[in-house]
């Protein structure tokens, strides 16, 4: 049988970070698998890599959300005789709002796609991971670090990314795998929109990073083997500031934070649905 040959496996490559993850891995020499439901994104950025001189990335199209996902990658991947030599697991969602007025079904739906997936996605290619000295890069959050009223869902998923990251990057690194939590803070993407988080609010000045700079420090961390990169000074001081205030204050002061952001959207959303 012939030898597989390795690639690097990005999910929630169409957009945001993941693209920017796909541009600094094919600048990194790697051969690019990239996942997401939307084809013609994917096949736009595989086109633009090309145009640079770097092999054209394979597209898969697939809903992560879905059962069984990481079998299905794994077999269409066999099909073509690669294997990952890299998975970066970047898909995922927010909503902002109160858990009780958000739809349950939604919410349901980022666990699955933000810890579920993740989980399958990080343990379906071990073999593979370990038989290349590869590395897994999880996409977390600065989120993971803080209480999340406002987005409980959203920053629970990502509370889980942390730590599941930090466990795996204990267990494989006596097999030669390298893991990796990227921790970023805001970031100008689609993210957002689809969060519903106000603009005035989506990017503060002093903590938003680009697409790029996360990217490239996400890269750069996990071929350095560090267990956990947070982008920016200002959202390095953000990680750390739950180690010195008791936890119920942390929570008061979340809880103001994020409630005002949804009683904002709230009552936009009431201006506009009134009667002019």
């Amino acid at each position: 049988m012939s030898e597989k040959r390795p690639v690097a496996l990005i999910t929630g490559a169409s957009a945001g970070i993941g693209a920017a993850l796909a541009q600094v891995f094919a600048d990194g020499g790697h051969e690019l698998v990239l996942v997401a439901r939307r084809a013609d994104k994917l096949n736009a950025l595989a086109d633009t890599i090309a145009k640079s001189g770097r092999p054209r990335p394979i597209v898969l199209a697939a809903d992560l959300a879905t059962p069984a996902v990481a079998e299905r990658i794994g077999e269409e991947l066999a099909k073509r005789d690669l294997e990952p030599q890299y998975v970066v697991n970047n898909a995922g969602f927010g909503l902002i709002g109160r858990a009780e007025a958000l739809a349950r079904a939604e919410q349901v739906a980022m666990v699955d796609l933000n810890v579920r997936t993740l989980v399958d996605m990080s343990l379906a290619f071990t073999d593979s991971l370990v038989r290349h000295r590869g590395g897994l890069l999880n996409v977390a959050s600065i989120a993971g670090f803080l209480p999340g009223p406002g987005m409980a869902v959203y920053y629970a998923s990502k509370a889980f990314v942390v730590s599941f990251t930090d466990a795996l990057h204990a267990e494989f690194m006596p097999l030669g795998v390298r893991v990796t939590a990227l921790c970023p803070g805001p970031v100008p993407t689609e993210f957002q929109e689809r969060a519903g988080i106000p603009q005035e609010y989506a990017n503060p000045p002093l903590a938003a990073c680009s697409a790029e700079y996360v990217a490239r420090a996400g890269y750069r961390g996990l071929m350095a083997g560090r267990r956990r990169v947070v982008p920016g000074f200002v959202n390095k001081i953000v990680t750390e500031v739950p180690r010195f205030l008791p936890s119920g204050i942390m929570l008061k002061m979340m809880a103001a934070m994020q409630l005002r952001r949804f009683g904002e959207v709230r009552d936009r959303d009431a201006r506009s649905a009134s009667p002019s």
